[in-house]
C-alpha cells in the first residue's frame, strides 16, 4: 500500500498536532537531573579509569 506525498504530510499534521510538548516547568527539573547524572557518570568512569591506569602501570613496572 503506498500513499501520495501530500497525504504523508496531510498526516504528518495531523500527528504533530496530537503532540504534547512538556512545559518549561517540566524540562527544567529534567534537564537538571540529566546534567548532574552525567555529571556522576563522568567522575565514575574518571575514577575507575585512574585505578586501572595505575594498576597497569604497577603490573608493568614488575616486568
Amino acid at each position: 500500500m503506498s500513499i501520495s506525498p501530500i497525504q504523508f504530510l496531510r498526516q504528518v499534521r495531523q500527528e504533530a498536532k496530537k503532540v504534547t510538548w512538556p512545559t518549561k516547568k517540566e524540562v527544567v527539573p529534567t534537564c537538571t537531573m540529566v546534567i548532574i547524572v552525567v555529571i556522576m557518570a563522568a567522575a565514575f568512569f574518571f575514577v575507575v579509569d585512574m585505578v586501572l591506569a595505575w594498576g597497569v602501570d604497577k603490573i608493568l613496572q614488575l616486568g
